[in-house]
């Protein structure tokens, strides 16, 4: 006889879910008219990854640590959707630093959400994580493989640009840790102007990207990361820079809600570790700790054609 679906949750039933980080943005902005805020990620490989066991006998869910509060509560929103008792312990274990715009937090509530939908048996699309996020903050794009245009207040995708061949990215820490959610009720006052310059700014991403031209690539994060200093001002930009100039970098990627700032390096150039080398010594005398960080491909991403992106 065919048993029926049993939905009641078994001792030691585990699922677990990851979520990779991002260096800051190529850019963040806005768009004209009802454009809204934007960004466009930098993913990278480092990675949240989340554990869910279920324990029918526990009262309720606990995370670990104890500080993952926003984990926590994602969890407990997928428990009140599923409409079913639900307890156990969910471990968060990240090699993200938190609070320096390297979508730390974003990627904990990914992986988290993946790690509850396995567990319970449910599905966990992109547009449900996406609704489920837009309760709790602000997001990155990390739910969606490749590179893509993002509303992040709005937790939303703008759209896939597609990937891009792995680069080196030598980064810097300016110190301190800014929280996301403060940081976008700041209220950001910017010109026409400006809205139409970022407009043309993911347009040439929109362009360079399935091109794998990482030139522009450089050129649109520096424009980016200068057009962001009267919003998140980094004293270190101008010597960023200066040592991507000296080692011939591709251009300066920051975490524009961040702390963090990064020369872009092309990995396939035979003469890139070499470079890094050269940056990361300049870049010690700037700051006490430096990071070297390997920007992720995704085979078979690829960028829609039927319409352009935007119309400027």
């Amino acid at each position: 006889m065919k048993r029926s679906h049993d939905v009641t949750p078994r001792q030691g039933l585990t699922g677990t879910g990851t979520a990779f980080g991002t260096f800051g943005e190529l850019l963040q902005g806005v768009l004209p008219g009802d454009g809204g805020d934007f960004l466009v990620t930098l993913p990278v490989a480092r990675w949240s990854m989340a554990t869910f066991r279920q324990d029918p006998g526990a009262d309720g869910i606990t995370v670990r640590p104890v500080h993952k509060k926003k984990a926590l509560q994602l969890a407990h929103l997928i428990a009140e959707e599923e409409r079913r008792p639900v307890g156990g312990v969910l471990t968060v274990s990240s090699v993200i630093p938190e609070g320096k715009g390297l979508a730390s937090s974003s990627a904990d509530l990914v992986a988290t959400a993946r790690a509850v939908a396995k567990t319970l048996s449910t599905p966990m699309p992109p547009g449900r994580i996406e609704r489920l996020l837009a309760r709790i903050e602000p997001t990155d794009g990390v739910l969606y493989p490749g590179i893509v245009a993002f509303h992040h207040r709005e937790v939303r995708l703008r759209a896939v640009l597609g990937s891009l061949p792995a680069m080196t990215v030598v980064g810097i820490d300016e110190g301190g840790a800014v929280d996301t959610v403060a940081y976008n009720r700041i209220p950001k006052s910017y010109s026409t102007a400006q809205g139409y310059e970022y407009a043309r700014l993911l347009d040439r991403l929109a362009d360079a990207i399935p091109r794998h031209d990482l030139a522009e690539v450089g050129r649109v994060a520096t424009r980016s990361a200068l057009m962001n200093q009267p919003l998140r001002y980094k004293r270190s930009l101008e010597p960023m820079r200066e040592i991507c100039r000296e080692v011939g970098g591709l251009g300066v990627a920051v975490g524009h809600s961040g702390t963090t700032l990064g020369v872009l390096l092309d990995s396939r150039d035979p003469s890139c570790t070499r470079r890094a080398m050269e940056a990361a010594r300049a870049c010690a005398e700037l700051a006490d700790g430096v990071a070297v960080y390997r920007t992720l491909s995704f085979s078979g991403v690829r960028a829609p054609t039927a319409e352009p992106l935007l119309t400027v």
